[in-house]
């Protein structure tokens, strides 16, 4: 393997992001990134040569608050740090950036991770549109 290279707000096309995306998420579905990508206030891509091997996306509210997306790192590449580096470089960027509160959602298996990466837990709420009846 060589070494991995980061890269801020590269270039990045559906068919990378999807096929990353399906490597490391079960039953992940194709979708479009472009628009979400737009509108992001920064993020971050790892590369092993050209191949895209992990993204993190930090939307933002357009004042002091970022949150992370998407964390994905390809099963292949896992536990070699790469995710951890994206997550700091991302807060460093959204820092520059006029952000001051960094959030980031995430299950119970992956508290480790975030903790490691110095989020702190606490409590937040979720409503799943899709499944509420209006």
């Amino acid at each position: 393997m060589d070494e991995i290279e980061y890269k801020t707000e590269p270039e990045l096309s559906d068919r990378a992001l999807n096929d990353l995306f399906a490597s490391a998420w079960e039953n992940h579905a194709e979708r479009r990134f472009g628009p979400v990508l737009l509108r992001s206030l920064t993020y971050v891509g790892a590369f092993d040569g050209s191949r895209l091997v992990g993204f993190v996306n930090v939307a933002w509210d357009g004042g002091v608050h970022g949150f992370i997306l998407d964390t994905t790192v390809h099963r292949g590449f896992q536990r070699r740090g790469i995710g951890t580096e994206m997550m700091k470089r991302a807060a460093k960027i959204a820092a520059e950036r006029g952000i001051e509160w960094l959030h980031v959602d995430y299950g119970p298996h992956l508290h480790a991770f975030y903790r490691g990466c110095g989020y702190r837990k606490t409590e937040a709420g979720l409503l799943n549109l899709r499944d509420e009846a209006t």
